[in-house]
Formats: structure tokens, sequence, C-alpha cells
């Protein structure tokens, strides 16, 4: 009897699978499809092409910093800097870190080409201790649209007296 539950139960399953993968095929037939080239090219929101070049890079001086050994408790902060080497504005949308103590800023308005720029990083290493690796990710105008920012440090544990 188990059996014959158990066999019902999967077979609707299954069914249900099925149909579910059905209406996703014929949604997207109603669709019309969009250009992957245009989407992959933030210069242009059309349906041509971008000229080479003309997209936003972000060039930073170095993506890794390590602020080396700190006494826990410690907040410490480095600025990445940048320059826009692309051919039209760039534009950051969002900063995040990868955990609270982790606290990204960055500037909110476009950086047109050639301009320099930075993202300050405010670590806090309260509560930490021993090698410590965070990330910043950034989520942009370019291509690719995210950069990952690293921050590393040894956390020292102050000695109780």
């Amino acid at each position: 009897m188990k059996k014959g539950i158990f066999l019902t139960v999967l077979s609707g399953t299954v069914m249900l699978f099925a149909a579910s993968c059905g209406s996703e095929t014929k949604k997207e037939e109603n669709n019309p499809s969009i250009s992957t080239d245009v989407i992959n090219v933030p210069a242009t929101a059309s349906a041509e092409k971008a000229e080479p070049g003309s997209s936003p890079v972000m060039t930073f001086t170095e993506e890794k910093h390590d602020f080396g050994k700190i006494t826990q408790g410690e907040k410490v902060t480095y600025s990445f800097q940048f320059t826009n080497t692309g051919g039209s504005d760039l534009v950051i949308s969002s900063a995040q870190g990868s955990c609270g103590c982790t606290v990204p800023s960055y500037q909110k308005t476009p950086i047109k080409p050639g301009e320099s720029s930075k993202v300050d990083v405010v670590f806090d290493s309260e509560g930490k201790s021993g090698l410590v690796s965070k990330t910043v990710t950034l989520v942009t105008n370019c291509n690719p649209s995210t950069k990952v920012l690293t921050i590393s440090s040894t956390v020292i544990v102050p000695e109780e007296e």
C-alpha cells in the first residue's frame, strides 16, 4: 500500500514538473528576444552595437590591500584609487561589503572618461582575530558589471593584564 501511494505522489510530481517546464517555453515564445550583444554592452540602450572602446572601464591602481598587523577593535581605512579609462561615463550603482565589518563608500555621480575617483573601505576588527580577508563587490555599468576588491589583515588580540 505504501508503495502505491509513493508511486502516485511521484508520478504526480513528475507531471507537475513537466507541465511547469512547458508553460515556461510558451512564455518565451511570446516575448521578443533581446540580443545578448545589446544587454552586455552598457554603453548602448538601443538595438545598435556600441563603438569599440566606448564603454566605461574601471582601471584600479590595485585591487587588493593588506593592512598588515592591527589590534583587535581597531578601525582601519583604505582608499582604492581608480580611473575611468573607457570612452563613456562610469556609474557605480552599488558597493557591498562581504560582512557588516567592511563598509565601502563611493562617488554617487558619474565619473567622466579620464577622471579618477576612489572607493573608501573601512574595516572594523572588533571581534575578529587571526588572518582575516574580506571583499567589497562593486556593481557598475562596465563590462563585466562587477568588480571585487579585497582587503586583508592579521588581527592581534591584546593580552589581558
